[in-house]
């Protein structure tokens, strides 16, 4: 009698590459088998992806801590240093956020409306030309820094060269004509503070864009404010502006936060007394008001009205507190590094500095005497 029926009786061995495996009885199932066993076998909680913490969790566990710890914030906030340092902290962003919200709706309206060819042929194709006009260019946009930065990756974006937009960047907020008459405002007896301040932040944005053009390497900007921009056409251009207008605002946002609590400690945290017994010397005035420009974090609107507060400080400090302030502060480095990554701004800002210094110096040398 055949022995057919019988095997078909059987269930099928599973297939199996090793030649010798089909000999195996079904009490021990090949290694193919058992795989496709455990493939079957539903997954135990260990396996399932984790799930990450919302933010609607994060604010429900700062609610408890606030509602538990009510008594201890309270008294905490009663503390002058912190009254202070929480004063400074909210006058920084509210001072900086309308601006801020300007330059994302100018560069989101660049990206939607202003096509890269265009931006292309209106500039000299030699960058040693194109970066004096950019600088001049920011008469016409009275913004400030943090307005400029996410305006220049989307020119960066649209093809503009890097050296031409990080020369508008440094202008903007500069030699805008916002800026220069609230300075003529502060300084109503020495009108040359108008002019020096205006040849000082000109020249350090020009000489950064050719400093940038002779040594700077696009590797020094992270990929993402160098990715071109998608052109947007018909009905799309208007959904391209409210994208782009809204990631640019939460991503600049969050660092101008951070540079105003930045601002806020460093205010705190340095006594007043050192500087004004540092600003009696003109050397160790320069390096103090210097200093006080990145560390206030002011915007370009409002810092001549403090410069001309300090009393007992020569022109020359103040020129050079004017001048740094707009070109590079700690809210201004934290949105650069943000924006173009930290590898830029770890050597695009204390290059700045040096230059914004140098400028400031050799400006009030000539407008305003030395003094």
């Amino acid at each position: 009698m055949s022995d057919e029926p019988k095997a078909a009786d059987q269930p099928a061995a599973p297939a199996s590459d090793d030649p010798g495996a089909a000999g195996e009885s079904p009490a021990s199932p090949s290694f193919g088998g058992a795989v496709a066993v455990a493939e079957r076998a539903p997954k135990g909680k260990a396996d399932e992806p984790k799930r990450g913490i919302t933010s609607l969790e994060v604010l429900c566990g700062l609610l408890v801590v606030a509602l538990v710890g009510q008594q201890w914030i309270t008294s905490w906030f009663d503390n002058p240093a912190i009254q202070t340092g929480s004063t400074i902290f909210v006058a920084v962003c509210v001072q900086a956020l309308p601006f801020l919200v300007l330059g994302v709706l100018i560069s989101g309206a660049i990206a939607a409306f202003v096509p890269a060819t265009l931006l292309n042929r209106l500039l000299p194709k030699k960058q040693a030309v194109a970066v004096p006009i950019a600088g001049v260019a920011g008469v016409a946009l009275p913004t400030c820094e943090c307005a400029a930065v996410p305006v220049a990756r989307r020119l960066m974006q649209q093809g503009v060269p890097q050296s031409v937009a990080l020369a508008f960047l440094l202008a903007a907020p500069a030699v805008n004509p916002i800026v220069l008459v609230a300075t003529n405002v502060a300084f109503p007896n020495n009108p040359g503070m108008v002019w020096a301040r205006l040849a000082a932040s000109l020249a350090t944005a020009i000489i950064m864009g050719w400093l940038w053009a002779r040594f700077g390497k696009a590797e020094w900007i992270v990929e993402r404010a160098l990715r071109r921009a998608p052109q947007a056409e018909g009905r799309n251009r208007w959904r391209v502006f409210f994208e782009t207008s809204r990631a640019d605002l939460v991503d600049a946002g969050g660092f101008l936060v951070l540079g105003g609590f930045t601002a806020a400690v460093l205010n705190v945290a340095i006594p007043r007394e050192w500087v004004n017994t540092l600003g009696e010397q003109i050397v160790l005035g320069v390096i103090v008001m210097a200093a006080l420009a990145v560390v206030l974090a002011l915007c370009s609107e409002a810092d001549a009205f403090v410069a001309a507060s300090i009393s007992g400080m020569p022109l020359l400090p103040k020129l050079v507190f004017l001048v740094v302030g707009p070109a590079i502060d700690v809210k201004l480095f934290a949105l650069q590094a943000g924006t173009f990554g930290r590898s830029f701004a770890i050597r695009f800002a204390p290059a700045t500095l040096v230059v914004a210094i140098a400028c400031a110096v050799g400006s009030g040398l000539i407008f305003l005497g030395g003094v």
